[in-house]
């Protein structure tokens, strides 16, 4: 017998419980996985729907998605299909952080019963305190702003926060990609002022000028490598 007022036994008793209780902690982690999947998924669809404005249940949003969203494909800078590549699965983040000419860019193709075709492509990039990301939908001549989603993981409620709030989301509606033939992507600027270049733009957040900025960056980023692609909807 080990005596319980010994070092070795209170070594071996934290020892043993500690097994315990990691063991326990990783059957259930590996248990909800699989859920956890399920719901990232989820949201994920939610959000793609929101960017042309489809509200939709947790219930009902796998159904949903797959009843609006008729096709993905994942194409590259020069417009062409990528086969074999998976559009949802793709981590947008990751490929923002490539040269352009080895990304992977995904697209959604949404068909509304009274609105047509819809052209959904996902964003990603930095706010003031962490990732933001989002989803933009173009008409089908691949410039008019259908409607624009955002969201983050740690932006400060109130200030950079309010990027996915519908008073900043519903200003991008009917903005253009392509003015007088050129790609440009909608920026986000000060209140007031209005950009050096001849690009449509919406109000950046009050207070949170590092987000707004990060969201102008995250548009001109993530949607110019799709300008090839955006350009042969429109022919």
């Amino acid at each position: 017998m080990i005596n319980k007022q010994s070092n070795v036994y209170t070594i071996v008793y934290i020892t043993v419980l500690v097994v315990i209780v990691g063991a326990a902690l990783a059957f259930t982690a590996m248990s909800l996985k699989d859920r956890q999947l399920e719901n990232a998924d989820a949201d994920k669809m939610k959000q793609i729907l929101q960017s042309v404005h489809v509200a939709t249940e947790r219930s009902t949003v796998v159904d949903d998605f797959h009843k609006y969203i008729t096709r993905s494909l994942v194409v590259n800078d020069k417009g062409e299909e990528v086969e074999g590549a998976d559009a949802f699965t793709v981590n947008v983040a990751a490929e923002a952080k490539k040269e352009v000419s080895q990304r992977l860019l995904p697209v959604y193709v949404c068909t509304l019963p009274e609105a047509g075709t819809k052209y959904i492509l996902p964003l990603a990039g930095m706010g003031l305190w962490g990732p933001i990301w989002g989803y933009v939908a173009l008409d089908a001549d691949g410039s008019t702003v259908y409607g624009a989603f955002f969201d983050h993981q740690g932006e400060t409620p109130g200030l950079g926060a309010e990027i996915t709030k519908p008073d900043f989301t519903s200003q991008f509606d009917g903005k253009q990609m392509f003015k007088n033939g050129i790609f440009l992507p909608v920026s986000v600027v000060k209140k007031g002022q209005a950009p050096t270049g001849n690009e449509d733009y919406v109000d950046g957040i009050s207070g949170g000028t590092i987000t707004s900025k990060g969201v102008s960056s995250m548009l001109a980023d993530c949607l110019t490598p799709y300008k090839a692609y955006l350009e042969s909807l429109s022919k």
